[in-house]
């Protein structure tokens, strides 16, 4: 379970020094730094069910969501994570795992998320077709969807039977909140499938 510093000193308070209870308990292994102030009490704790409070708002999304649905074949270790108005880039090594943050459209921020329950975690995601708009949110411009396609299915590794599979409506719908040609490229790609 996820628990604030403040959390764990209430808890503590019977303690003549709660904070060096704290310590202790971190020394020992019940329960383990995720960043300053945060702690979770089962070290198997899978990152993703993490993500969202290490940085917010945010929903997880881009390489990670892709291949939490099969999209791409890679196995992918670093937790991607989108953000809106951030400015920069965030990375988190934690002893849980790597996590990256980056910015998105405000617009498209909020479109295309699901709230997934996974025993006492609840964590967002985006679903298949907004993880891929975020994807190509971020890779500069192609020039034609001759070159989309490419980089879909040689660069990415999506599989054209799987690009057949996304509901290309969400995308189209999604491509105005982003405002890139890479989406609207995709957007026509998906018509002549």
């Amino acid at each position: 379970m996820i628990k604030t510093t403040s959390m764990l000193l209430e808890e503590l308070e019977e303690y003549a020094s709660p904070k060096s209870k704290l310590s202790r308990m971190v020394k020992r292994g019940e329960c383990f730094p995720i960043t300053k102030g945060l702690y979770e009490t089962d070290p198997n704790t899978p990152p993703h069910l993490l993500a969202g409070s290490i940085y917010g708002p945010s929903y997880i999304s881009f390489e990670f969501a892709l291949s939490y649905y099969g999209l791409i074949p890679e196995a992918v270790y670093t937790v991607t994570c989108a953000t809106f108005e951030k400015k920069k880039k965030k990375k988190y090594e934690t002893s849980f795992g790597t996590f990256t943050y980056r910015d998105v459209p405000s617009k498209a921020f909020p479109l295309g998320i699901r709230l997934v329950q996974e025993g006492d975690y609840f964590y967002r995601i985006a679903n298949p077709e907004k993880a891929l708009c975020d994807q190509l949110y971020k890779i500069p411009p192609v020039p034609n969807i001759k070159e989309l396609m490419l980089l879909l299915t040689e660069d990415l590794r999506i599989e054209e039977t799987e690009l057949k599979k996304v509901d290309k409506s969400k995308i189209c719908d999604y491509s105005k909140a982003y405002r890139t040609t890479n989406i609207k490229k995709l957007c026509s790609l998906l018509r002549r499938f």
